[in-house]
């Protein structure tokens, strides 16, 4: 819509943020009135008028089987298109068209603010299915009038009430029609059994709903003089009522076709098993989120206890042993830290190489700089906890082998997201500029326990690959690349 309002009318950012609040809410008038709804503006030159926006009932039968949305039209061609745009009211004149063999009335309804009609809504109504009228409908059509009516006086939609329409009750969930003084006038079939999960024994109609809601939501004191006044539809408002196990969502619409509130409509929802998995969903996060965490702790303990164990060897490479047996837990440890603050089982991986670099730094035998270029992004837990200790072994093993003691040097962590399309596959480059690797050595055969780790958790659990390359000349150092596929992330 914004595209169409910008290429091809005069209207301005503030007129176009008015049809965004009337397409956010219209789904409310094409329900009510059975029909679809086209909003149409005149062009530029006022020659034209473009369609930007166009919506079907959830109620009835369509008007249009195509996409009207771009469409554009001479004025003069629609008739009561121009009477409506022009005369600033509400165009109901002329007989049914025939479309494919199928009759449709059609209706033009100007959109007006701040006493400027910036379009008009063509309301076409599919008459193939018209039989005598229930007394749901006959109240679906009267609320549909009487939107209309607001509408074209620029009282509809109310401004700072954007609603989320795929979380609000809809016209079908349940609807009630309110006089002026509150008290209910007619309750659809689905609204009374929402009322009925809440505890009530008793029909809806003649009934002040404003009170007959807060007698069955549990006594909170003040706030039950607000929920009467919101359930009795002075204000445009939405809330949750929870009562006898039960949960209904309310809306409540006031009605002022003319300036002054008629009634009100307030449209409902059953909500009570959603808030139920919801509940459910929160308490299995942080049921989740307290293992992660309990995790962490132990696995500190379990640092702590070999921290103090080496500190006990008298022999050198027992209590180095030990040191990175020390590392090994800390790099997971991390992992679960972050995970127990999240909602999800994914982490932002950065911050945890960041954390890694900082750990394994700590035992530089010299002045060696660590630092990270790129970005890990986000990554599955699967994924980022054999990752941790891979990239802990990887910097590990640089800062002992590449450097001697005092000497100066840095090493770098590059991260790549590769296959830009997808973010697929990760590539990781750890590069140091030491004294490099021995002749003859072979990453793939060599025995190192840490090289082992990496080699098992690389290409068995990640399903990567692994290398350790002597930085061509005329650099110095040594290259580890390691590329590894992991899920892309929206």
């Amino acid at each position: 819509m914004n595209d169409l309002v910008r290429q091809h009318t005069a209207l301005g950012e503030s007129d176009l943020e008015w049809l965004h609040l009337l397409v956010s809410e219209w789904q409310l008038l094409s329900d009510l009135s059975f029909a679809d709804l086209v909003l149409w503006v005149p062009t530029r030159d006022g020659t034209r008028y473009v369609s930007v926006a166009q919506m079907r009932p959830n109620t009835g039968p369509t008007s249009y089987q195509d996409d009207m949305v771009g469409h554009l039209i001479p004025r003069g061609r629609r008739p009561l298109l121009d009477a409506a745009l022009d005369e600033g009211r509400i165009v109901r004149e002329g007989d049914p068209e025939w479309r494919e063999e199928v009759p449709v009335r059609v209706e033009s309804i100007p959109v007006r603010r701040e006493g400027r009609v910036l379009g008009v809504i063509a309301r076409n109504t599919n008459l193939l299915t018209v039989r005598t009228p229930s007394r749901l409908e006959l109240t679906y059509l009267q609320s549909a009038s009487d939107l209309a009516q607001m509408i074209a006086a620029g009282s509809f939609p109310f401004p700072g009430q954007q609603v989320d329409m795929d979380a609000s009750p809809r016209v079908g969930d349940g609807l009630i029609r309110l006089d002026a003084d509150g008290v209910v006038q007619y309750a659809s079939p689905n609204a009374l059994s929402a009322y009925h999960r809440l505890g009530l024994a008793s029909d809806l109609v003649g009934h002040h709903l404003g009170q007959v809601t807060a007698d069955l939501a549990p006594s909170r004191g003040p706030v039950d003089e607000a929920l009467v006044k919101l359930a009795s539809g002075y204000a445009p408002r939405e809330t949750e009522v929870e009562g006898n196990g039960g949960v209904i969502q309310l809306r409540a619409i006031p009605l002022k076709p003319k300036g002054t509130r008629i009634g009100s409509l307030v449209l409902l929802r059953d909500v009570t098993e959603l808030r139920r998995r919801e509940r459910e969903l929160i308490t299995k996060d942080a049921t989740i989120r307290e293992i992660h965490h309990r995790v962490k702790n132990n696995l500190q303990t379990v640092a702590a206890l070999l921290r103090l164990q080496a500190r006990r060897m008298d022999s050198a490479s027992g209590r180095e042993a030990l040191n990175e047996a020390v590392r090994r837990v800390g790099s997971i440890a991390i992992v679960h830290e972050t995970l127990s603050q999240n909602l999800d089982e994914r982490v932002q991986f950065d911050e945890i190489a960041d954390r890694v670099i900082a750990m394994v730094a700590e035992i530089s035998p010299g002045t060696v700089e660590c630092r990270r270029t790129g970005r890990f992004g986000i990554l599955d837990a699967e994924v980022a906890t054999p990752l941790a200790m891979v990239l802990t072994e990887v910097l590990q093993n640089a800062l002992e082998h590449a450097f001697a003691a005092g000497e100066l040097g840095s090493v770098e962590v590059s991260a790549v997201r590769g296959d830009h399309r997808t973010d697929s596959r990760l590539l990781i480059t750890v590069q140091d500029d030491g004294r490099g690797l021995p002749e003859g050595f072979d990453a793939q055969r060599a025995g190192n326990l840490g090289l082992q780790i990496v080699r098992t958790l690389v290409e068995g659990e990640l399903g990567g690959t692994f290398d350790m390359l002597r930085v061509p000349a005329p650099g110095r150092g040594t290259r580890v690349v390691l590329d590894i596929p992991v899920l892309a992330q929206k």
